[in-house]
């Protein structure tokens, strides 16, 4: 009897909206990102996915301060 090594179940593969969601994006803004240029996705079908290295590069570039902008301070009132 032959047995074999348990397959990995982990694709390199997101469903784009399912990660949009896990990090609290609408699919709007979502949509603007990709027409944009800052993020790259793979068209499956139709189906929108992003990679996990697109992920981990855009985290990356995220933490890197590179979208960052500055937040103005309220008036405090008198």
């Amino acid at each position: 009897m032959m047995t074999h090594a348990p397959a990995s179940n982990t694709s390199n593969l997101v469903a784009f909206d399912q990660w949009l969601a896990s990090i609290g994006l609408t699919r709007t803004t979502g949509y603007r990102y990709r027409r944009q240029g800052l993020l790259n996705t793979v068209n499956i079908f139709g189906r929108l996915y992003i990679t996990r290295e697109e992920i981990a590069r855009f985290e990356q570039r995220a933490l890197n301060g590179e979208f960052a902008r500055s937040v103005p301070t309220p008036a405090r009132a008198a």
